[in-house]
C-alpha cells in the first residue's frame, strides 16, 4: 500500500537482530509454525474492503456496516477459488462501540466462513490519512487512489499520550475474544510500519503490539510484514518476532523471486500480504504461479472496484474520474463482472475452480 514507489525487498541475513528489540513473550518455534502451516492447502485471496466503504471506519461502524455487500462480494471471491481475505480493522470503531464492533466482526466471519474463506485481520496501519473522525466518512476524491484510507492510530499517537492505554485495551479485547476462532487464519499486527515517513518512530508501537499479542497468546500466529529495504531496524524487529514471515512486493517476477529466496532462508512459512499492480508488471499471470508453486500465501490488493478507487494507480490520478485503460488493482466490477475475463479464467485454473 505504498504511495509513491515500492522498494524491492532484499533483506540480507547479515542484518543484525538486536536482542533489545525483541518483544516480551514467546515466539513460535520454526517447527510449530511449519506444522501449523502444513495443515492448510495453498491459501490465496485479496486485501478486502466492500466496494461501499471508503475506509476501515466506513466498513466497521454500525451505521455503514454493509453485510449484504460483504456477502455478495465474498461470493465473487469464492467463484474464482479465493479462500482467504486480509481485512483491516480500526481502533476507533471499537472505541465507540466495543460490543457492537465485535459482533460485526462475528457477522463478517460468519459470512466469510459460509464462502469457505479464512480471514487475516490487520490492527495498525501507517498508510494514507493521518487524522480521522467517527461518523460520516468523506466521499472519495475523484480519480485518486485510496483517498479516504486511514492510518491507525496515525497522528493521535503523537498528540495524545493516553491513546496507548486505549490501543492496549483494544488489541487485548479483540484478540482475547477471537484467540481460538478457527475462522481466523492469522493476525497481521501492523501494516507497513514506518510508512508516511514515520520510519523508526513506529518502532515503539510495533514493539508494544507484539508484546500485547504475546500476552494474549492466541491459537493463531502473529506477523507484521516487511515492505521496504530502507527500514533496517523495523525489518530486523519484524523478522525476529513474527511467527510466520509476511511481506509486500509489487515488483515483476525476477525481483519478487529474489525477495522470496532471501526470506525463505528464515525457515518459516511465507505469506505475501500484498502484490499485483498491473502497471508495475506485478500481475496474476506472472506472480501467482510462482506463489502457488512454492506454497506461499498469495494475497493481492483489491477484490471489487469501489470507493477506495484502487483501480487508479498510486501516483497517477485521473481528475476526470474516467476508468483507466489498465486497472492498477482490483478484479471485479460491482456487478460481479470481471475487469479481465482472461485473468479470472487464469486465476480459476490455478485454484482449481470449475
Amino acid at each position: 500500500m505504498k504511495k509513491i514507489r515500492f522498494a524491492i525487498i532484499v533483506l540480507l541475513l547479515s542484518v543484525a537482530i538486536n536482542p533489545h528489540l525483541n518483544a516480551q513473550g514467546t515466539r513460535w518455534s520454526k517447527e510449530k509454525a511449519n506444522a501449523w502451516y502444513a495443515k492448510y492447502d495453498w491459501m490465496r485471496g485479496c486485501d478486502f474492503i466492500p466496494s461501499t466503504a471508503v475506509n476501515q471506519l466506513e466498513m466497521w461502524q454500525a451505521e455503514t456496516f454493509d453485510s449484504a455487500t460483504i456477502d455478495r462480494e465474498l461470493g465473487y471471491a469464492q467463484s474464482i477459488g479465493m479462500n482467504c481475505m486480509r481485512v483491516f480493522l480500526h481502533h476507533l470503531a471499537w472505541q465507540i462501540d466495543k460490543d457492537g464492533f465485535k459482533n460485526r466482526m462475528r457477522t463478517y466471519l460468519s459470512i466469510a466462513d459460509k464462502h469457505g474463506i479464512k480471514t487475516l485481520f490487520v490492527f495498525f496501519d501507517d498508510c494514507w490519512n493521518a487524522t480521522y473522525h467517527a461518523g460520516t466518512q468523506p466521499e472519495p476524491k475523484v480519480g485518486i487512489h485510496n483517498s479516504g484510507w486511514l492510518r491507525d492510530p496515525g497522528q493521535l499517537l503523537y498528540d495524545s499520550a493516553s491513546i496507548i492505554d486505549t490501543l492496549h485495551a483494544y488489541v487485548k479485547d479483540v484478540m482475547t475474544t477471537f484467540k481460538n476462532d478457527k475462522r481466523i487464519f492469522l493476525w497481521d499486527l501492523y501494516n507497513e510500519p514506518g510508512n508516511s515517513d514515520y520510519k523508526n518512530k513506529s518502532l515503539p508501537l510495533l514493539r508494544d503490539i507484539f508484546t500485547w499479542a504475546r500476552e494474549v497468546n492466541p491459537a493463531q500466529p502473529v506477523t507484521a510484514g516487511v515492505w521496504s529495504d530502507q527500514l533496517t531496524d523495523l525489518n530486523s524487529f519484524q523478522l525476529a518476532n513474527s511467527d510466520v514471515i509476511s511481506y509486500h512486493n509489487y515488483e515483476p517476477e525476477k525481483a519478487h523471486q529474489k525477495c522470496i529466496d532471501t526470506l525463505k532462508r528464515y525457515g518459516r512459512p511465507l505469506v505475501c500480504t500484498e502484490y499485483m499492480a498491473r502497471l508495475r508488471n506485478s500481475k496474476f499471470f506472472n506472480i501467482m504461479p510462482i506463489l502457488k508453486a512454492q506454497k506461499i500465501v498469495a494475497i493481492n490488493w483489491g477484490l471489487v472496484a469501489g470507493k477506495t478507487n484502487t483501480m487508479y494507480a498510486w501516483d497517477t490520478p485521473i481528475p476526470s474520474g474516467e476508468e483507466p485503460k489498465i486497472w492498477f488493482h482490483d478484479i471485479f466490477r460491482k456487478d460481479g463482472t470481471s475487469y479481465d475475463a482472461k485473468e479470472t479464467t487464469f486465476i480459476k485454473s490455478l485454484t482449481g475452480k470449475k
